[in-house]
């Protein structure tokens, strides 16, 4: 059974999780938005096929953005209304936010579990990191809402695809002396 699980690499991460996306910006070029929607459900499906069978193992973020996926791609092509599959990405980024804030006030850490493989950071590090990507996520939120309500679709959809992410990857480059400042150093005695 082992032979058949392998550890994906993080170029074959980024492309499980990014193919779906530029598949949609493509489809949505050339036959529309309706079209583009069937084909991101489908390239999700295949994506998340992928990743079980390689590795064994579904990414929890993948998972339930798949699901929302299928529901409001679903309800976009079912009424033949946009709006749902326009939305879908304020409503991951808002679930998103509420999940980390529940996890706050319980006392569980859930970005720590999540990336704790990655980073090792002190209580207040992780608190304070957990904190931003919560405004983050909220920002995103506002922002998906702004560009779909005030721009034609196919700059939605160019916004959705080539804005959002570097807005991520920006973000994130931004919290590097956070993660320098709350850093648990290995202890070098043992």
């Amino acid at each position: 059974m082992t032979e058949h699980t392998r550890t994906l690499t993080n170029g074959q991460k980024q492309a499980i999780d990014f193919a779906p996306l530029l598949v949609f910006f493509v489809a949505n070029y050339i036959w529309g938005l309706m079209p583009a929607t069937g084909a991101i459900m489908v390239t999700t499906t295949i994506a998340i096929a992928i990743s079980w069978v390689y590795a064994r193992h579904i990414p929890m973020m993948p998972l339930v953005s798949g699901i929302l996926l299928m529901i409001f791609g679903g309800l976009t092509l079912v009424f033949d209304n946009d709006i749902f599959i326009k939305m879908k990405p304020s409503i991951v980024y808002v679930m998103m936010s509420i999940a980390l804030a529940i996890g706050l006030y319980t006392g569980r850490n859930f970005l720590g579990k999540l990336m704790g493989g990655v980073f090792d950071l002190t209580d207040q590090g992780w608190h304070i990191l957990t904190l931003r990507w919560i405004g983050f996520f909220l920002f995103a939120a506002v922002l998906n809402e702004a560009v779909w309500r005030t721009q034609p679709t196919d700059v939605w959809v160019s916004f959705k695809v080539f804005g959002v992410l570097p807005l991520t990857f920006v973000f994130a480059a931004f919290q590097a002396p956070l993660l320098t400042k709350h850093a648990i150093k290995a202890d070098t005695d043992d």
